[in-house]
Formats: structure tokens, C-alpha cells, sequence
């Protein structure tokens, strides 16, 4: 690409992201307010009922969402007629920044949070942070963080390698370490994947009697996303929001993961890795029942040859 290419890219990508807030203000205008929170933030609230979900999300999934272009939080509280209020942050900003400081404790000020029956705060990753820091400003909220990070400061996580890039980012001020910031919450509810160690790690910080750990073994570092891909990340964060989630709960909808093809392939691979042959083979079989997934068909008749050289056979499929 040339160089005049990538200033038309630039000036193309500007004027869309331009439009966007415009589109936005315009909806903020007539059920609440959409606001520029320093440089690199926004605040998109809309008000509509007792029920508030705030959300922390980042302005690149945003405007790559469909259909609208509109934040996760607006769509899922606009199909239940609930108010919401979504952090928007323009790049990874961690949503340390002074406006958001100051954003925040305007809202306790004004009592903002005292208006609304039942208080969610949700996200995931550099969100799933922003939720838990942030929660401290509403005192009986449930909180819903995907893949939470405590905290980027090095004195605390210098073992998490991911996070070195963000280190000249304060920590240290105020909302800083999200494990203090959640005491205040009803109840806390971090999904992440046990299997991967820094996420682990950040979730293990977390130590809270109001605290529930959701592991999603085998479901990496991008939990959002599968989620999503499941169909469950609205119905999670749905039942957040009418006081109806609890482990139980999350793990029905986690069964959603048996149809999920890249679960399915980790936990294979992980199998055969082990030398767990029979179950690896038990789960190819219960895979490709009825003739779908056929590479999971093929590597079934290579692990059925493996247990037969070791004079075994599998048993009888029940049902």
C-alpha cells in the first residue's frame, strides 16, 4: 500500500469513526446522553428502567458489531427495555484515565447509581478490568468479568509477559487494583479458563467470599468471543441482570461448549497428547454421531486401529 493509500485509509477510517459519534450522540440525545470522557473515552447511557447494565467496551468491537454498530450492552438492555451505560474506550487505554476518574465520581455524587433497582457491570479482558475496578462505585452491583485482569502494574503481575506493553500505564491512583475495588459488590462472577496460567493467576487475586469462579477449561484466552459463538454470552449476562445466575445456571449453559468445534478440538488434541486413547476415542465417537464432523469421523477410525493393536475395543454407544 502507498503511502497515499494509507493517508486515504486514515482519513476513510476517521470520518467513519466520526460518524459513528454522531450516530450515537444523536441516539444519546433522546433516551440519555452520549459523552467524551477525555481523549480516548465515552460515555453512552441511555434511560429506560430500573435495571441498569454498564458495560466497558472497546470502540474497535464496537464498530465492527452487527447489526449497528452499537455497544454489546445497549443491544442486550434495548430487547429487555433496561437502561444502560456504556464505557467506550479508543484503543487498548485500560480505561486508566483521569476522566474516568472523574466521570465515575460525578455519577456517586449525583447519587446516579442509587436511581436503579438492580445494577450489573460487565466485561471482558481489558473490560472484564474495567468492570471489576469500577463496581466500587455502586455498592450491591453483580459483577460479570470475562478473562478479569487484577491489575498491569509489574510489582503485582511482572510474570504476565501479555500485559508488558501497558506497564507505563497508572495503576497505582484511583480504581487501580480491581480486587479492592470489588468488595463492594452483591456477588462476583469471573469466567476464565483454569488451563491457561496468567489468566489463572489474575482470577486467583480475586479472593472474596462474594466471589464465584466460573472455569471454562479447555476454552483459551478469548472467552468472549466463544461465548458469543455459543450463543450464550447474552443469556450470561441476561441473567445477570434479573438476579437469576448462579453456578448451576452457568454450567447449563456452559453444556453449549459440546457442539462448540474448537472445544471439541483442544480437548482432543489434550487426550491424545496424554495417551488417553479410549477417551479420546469416546469423544470422536459422541462427536460425529450422525455423520456430522468428519474429521473427527477419521481420526475415530485411526484411534480404533491404536486400540486394537493394544487388543482393546470400544463399548457398546449407549442409546
Amino acid at each position: 500500500m502507498t503511502m497515499e493509500e494509507v493517508r486515504a485509509a486514515d482519513a476513510a477510517n476517521a470520518q467513519t469513526k466520526a460518524e459513528w459519534i454522531a450516530a450515537i450522540d444523536e441516539i444519546g440525545e433522546e433516551a440519555g446522553y452520549f459523552e467524551r470522557l477525555g481523549e480516548r473515552h465515552f460515555a453512552f447511557f441511555t434511560d429506560a428502567a430500573p435495571t441498569l447494565l454498564v458495560s466497558f467496551e472497546s470502540l474497535s468491537v464496537v464498530r465492527s458489531a452487527d447489526p449497528g454498530q452499537m455497544p454489546l450492552g445497549h443491544r442486550i438492555a434495548a430487547q429487555h427495555g433496561w437502561s444502560q451505560l456504556s464505557i467506550i474506550a479508543d484503543g487498548e487505554t485500560w480505561f486508566r484515565d483521569p476522566a474516568v476518574y472523574g466521570y465515575f465520581d460525578r455519577l456517586v455524587d449525583d447519587a446516579f447509581f442509587e436511581d436503579f433497582d438492580r445494577v450489573v457491570f460487565f466485561g471482558a479482558g481489558m473490560g472484564g478490568y474495567g468492570a471489576c475496578a469500577y463496581s466500587v462505585a455502586a455498592p450491591g452491583a453483580t459483577v460479570v468479568a470475562l478473562n478479569p485482569v487484577a491489575t498491569v502494574h509489574p510489582s503485582v503481575c511482572g510474570w504476565d509477559e501479555r500485559l508488558a506493553e501497558y506497564r507505563r500505564l497508572d495503576f497505582t491512583s484511583r480504581y487501580g487494583y480491581a480486587p479492592d475495588m470489588i468488595d463492594g459488590a452483591a456477588a462476583v462472577f469471573l469466567a476464565y479458563d483454569p488451563r491457561e496460567t496468567p489468566d489463572a493467576m489474575h482470577a486467583s487475586l480475586f479472593r472474596r467470599p462474594h466471589v464465584t469462579p466460573l472455569a471454562c477449561p479447555y476454552l483459551g484466552a478469548e472467552i468472549a468471543p466463544a461465548f458469543a459463538f455459543m450463543n450464550i454470552l447474552s443469556p450470561l449476562i441476561e441473567a445477570a441482570c434479573e438476579g437469576r445466575l448462579t453456578p448451576a445456571l452457568f454450567h447449563q449453559f456452559y453444556r453449549a461448549r459440546r457442539n462448540y468445534t474448537p472445544y471439541l478440538r483442544t480437548l482432543l488434541g489434550v487426550l491424545e497428547r496424554d495417551d488417553r486413547t479410549l477417551l479420546a476415542a469416546l469423544l470422536c465417537r459422541a462427536v460425529s454421531r450422525g455423520g456430522s464432523r468428519p474429521r473427527f469421523q477419521q481420526r475415530l477410525q485411526a484411534l480404533e486401529e491404536r486400540l486394537a493393536e493394544d487388543g482393546m475395543t470400544l463399548p457398546p454407544a449407549l442409546g
